[in-house]
């Protein structure tokens, strides 16, 4: 395996992890589970895009990435896991300390949802909330499958939406 040769970005980088994790951006330490990137693959094409920060930790510290392999984890998480398969531009980045971080761009899905293929089979549906992948409740799914194909917005998420959403996630399920 050979290294991964970054840009230069360590006041970019520095400027993103500021930013924290929110909706639109995820920090990842590590690549080492093509399906769990798999998940914030399908969270952000199923809400509006967003980025992936690999080589980052949660509490925001530069670790860094090992090597290519990370690339073909993170390519493998798009193509193999997502279904339907996601287009998404990686860049390589030097960090601070000389540490080489990947930023993983993924856009909002033409056509969602987008499904994570799970252990066993199982099609299962993400969805950001705030900085959680949350598996999209059934309503959810079934009302993307309906306006598929067509332009605009399906729903639009205000506050009090979220909440529903969160407790959803929070639950066994919703009566």
């Amino acid at each position: 395996m050979k290294d991964i040769r970054g840009i230069k970005g360590k006041f970019y980088i520095a400027s993103l992890i500021e930013e924290g994790e929110y909706e639109h951006q995820d920090f990842k330490f590590a690549v080492s589970d093509a399906r769990k990137i798999a998940r914030s693959l399908s969270a952000f094409a199923n809400n509006d895009g967003g980025r992936l920060l690999i080589g980052v930790k949660d509490n925001g510290a530069i670790a860094g990435v090992r090597n290519e392999e990370d690339i073909f984890v993170v390519e493998q998480a798009a193509e193999m896991y997502c279904e339907p398969p996601q287009e998404i531009k990686v860049t390589a980045f030097k960090a601070e300390g000389g540490h080489t971080v990947m930023r993983v761009e993924i856009g909002r899905a033409p056509i969602r949802p987008v499904h994570v293929k799970e252990t066993g089979g199982e099609l299962r549906a993400y969805y950001r909330v705030r900085d959680e992948n949350i598996a999209a409740p059934p309503l959810l799914v079934r009302a993307w499958k309906h306006a598929s194909g067509n332009e605009g917005s399906i729903i639009e998420v205000n506050s009090q939406g979220r909440m529903l959403l969160e407790m959803a996630s929070d639950s066994d399920g919703v009566t």
